[in-house]
């Protein structure tokens, strides 16, 4: 790969890598996210391959293995461009047919084409079928027409425009102050404003800071970082590149999992490929700025994703969480200011210096800007990644995006923010996506992982999936969450199985507070919040439970 010096340089680079493509030449792009990796697609790749060979069409037929298109529910799936033909639960035994009728003869394969269970209606286009149609798929919409493995596929996309417009067209100050202008909020949970957290990094004592990307995603049900990160890696990459020129940072990290090595791998291939492409490193486009990353994988096990815990994690210690007297912004990796964010916050950095913060704000509400990631799953139809604008309620991501309930079930509750997060009945399911609005119903948005919960549900047994989870997860450090989650566990243990006792209820609400207050990170003060929302909207199967005996659901 020749070395990239200048803005110039880069441009020239993504018209001769646009002249050599033909938009017009059919495209089978495969998705090759962990769920379809699952459910065979790499047969599928392989069938495709041959049957491309076999027919003499490798120089008319492109085969692409993409990031996850995030409709998991159908996969594996396939969209052939340019028309956009989707098509769905593809198996090897269908290649063939796809390439002989689809690619070469122009024709829709009906079988293979999305039918709404709900209406019988057919969408044979990715922009038809409801799943897609009803997103606003800014940040994860390019998994489905890149390789990961391939830089210049991100580029012809307009990939590193971002960085080359921050490097030579704005001063650190200015890529900061659009930063704040798009009131950017964190994704990992918090949702603090990322420019002011930026701002405090920048601002600290000392010469030396650090810039991060959490790609821990240790909570049950949330794989919305992992498919944006495995299926485009260069989005997260080059926001963090910005954010470090922005904040004054020569050092970044990398965070993620250990037990992913298809996450791991395109992470790793991006960073070379950056690195020889003179986009990361030393005189990065010939600017004069300096940027370096480490990997490091995590142990396994959930509070490591907790930023200080995380930090100390990097330094080579254990995972453990300290006091936040003081700021990791201000104090952090080897005591030094050091900023984080989660997969999604980096991604949107890009979008925001090449659009705009004005373009930004008009999407979303008042306070929550900008789409968010979600990961769909539980008693759903269509369960997958979803991308919507914050203000979409929750009853469009449910019913318009998800499908409904299947079997003819009722809808009972959507819990949001997983372990540590909250569940709300239905009565509540026309509340907009927003930060604000789901943390004063008790159930804030987390990361954004979304279980949809039926009638047939035990809220009671909701909470003690939740309760055991933290239980085994804690880092034990501190007695109020050590003690106090496995208090409350044993006793919500007892009222799912009929042992519980009046009273009860009373004594969770008490050490629910005593956790809240004492406990040193927010595993342990938020740990009783699933409690605490289903006591609040769901109090009668505890009661009940304890009462009758058995729960009513």
């Amino acid at each position: 790969m020749p070395r990239i010096n200048s803005a110039t340089e880069l441009e020239e680079l993504r018209k001769g890598i646009l002249s050599k493509r033909d938009p017009n030449k059919p495209c089978i792009a495969i998705c090759a996210g962990t769920g379809c990796l699952a459910l065979g697609n790499d047969r599928v790749i392989s069938a495709f391959e041959e049957e491309v060979k076999k027919q003499t069409l490798e120089a008319k037929v492109d085969i692409r293995a993409t990031g996850c298109h995030g409709f998991c529910e159908k996969g594996p799936n396939i969209i052939i461009y340019p028309e956009e033909i989707c098509y769905i639960e593809v198996t090897p035994e269908d290649v063939p047919e796809i390439v002989s009728q689809t690619v070469l003869g122009k024709e829709v394969i009906d079988r293979l084409i999305y039918t709404d269970p709900n209406t019988g209606e057919k969408a044979a286009h990715q922009s038809e079928i409801p799943f897609y149609k009803n997103q606003m798929r800014h940040l994860i919409g390019n998994n489905s027409k890149i390789d990961p493995k391939s830089i210049d596929e991100y580029l012809a996309l307009g990939g590193y425009s971002a960085l080359s417009k921050s490097l030579f067209e704005m001063s650190p100050e200015q890529v900061l102050e659009e930063i704040k202008k798009a009131n950017l909020r964190g994704r990992g949970g918090g949702g603090f404003p990322a420019g002011l957290k930026w701002e405090t990094a920048r601002n600290a004592p000392g010469e030396e800071k650090y810039v991060i990307v959490n790609g821990h995603e240790g909570e049950p049900g949330a794989f919305m970082d992992r498919a944006l990160f495995t299926g485009n890696p260069h989005s997260v990459l080059e926001g963090l590149i910005i954010g470090a020129y922005a904040i004054g940072s020569h050092q970044g990290f990398i965070y993620t999992r250990h037990d992913s090595p298809q996450l791991r791998n395109n992470i790793a291939v991006a960073l070379t490929q950056a690195e020889e492409y003179g986009l990361l490193g030393e005189n990065i486009l010939g600017s004069g700025f300096n940027f370096n990353v480490e990997v490091h994988l995590d142990i396994g096990i959930f509070v490591s994703g907790e930023s200080s815990a995380l930090m100390r994690s990097i330094e080579g210690k254990n995972p453990e969480p300290r006091p936040k007297y003081i700021r990791t912004s201000v104090s952090g990796i080897w005591e030094k200011p050091s900023n984080l964010n989660n997969v999604e916050t980096w991604a949107n950095v890009p979008q925001i210096i090449n659009r705009g913060s004005e373009w930004y704000t008009s999407i979303g509400t008042e306070r929550s800007k900008g789409t968010k990631l979600i990961s769909l799953s539980g008693n759903i139809v269509n369960t997958g990644v979803v991308e919507v604008p914050f203000g979409t309620t929750l009853r469009e991501i449910v019913y318009d995006i998800g499908g409904g309930i299947p079997n003819g079930k009722k809808l009972k509750a959507v819990h949001f923010g997983g372990p540590m997060g909250g569940s709300i009945p239905e009565s509540l399911l026309d509340t907009p996506l927003d930060f604000d609005e789901l943390a004063k119903l008790g159930a804030p948005i987390g990361a954004g992982g979304m279980f949809v919960l039926d009638e047939d549900t035990n809220m009671v047994d909701v909470t003690r999936f939740f309760l055991n989870f933290l239980t085994n997860e804690s880092c034990g450090k501190c007695v109020p969450c050590r003690e106090g989650i496995r208090q409350m566990l044993k006793i919500v243990t007892n009222i799912s199985e009929g042992k519980g006792r009046e009273g009860d209820i009373e004594l969770l609400e008490e050490i629910s507070e005593v956790a809240g207050a004492a406990s040193l990170c927010a595993l342990g003060k938020t740990a009783s919040d699933p409690l605490l929302s289903t006591l609040r909207y769901f109090r009668d199967e505890y009661e009940a439970n304890i009462k009758e005996k058995k729960c009513r659901a």
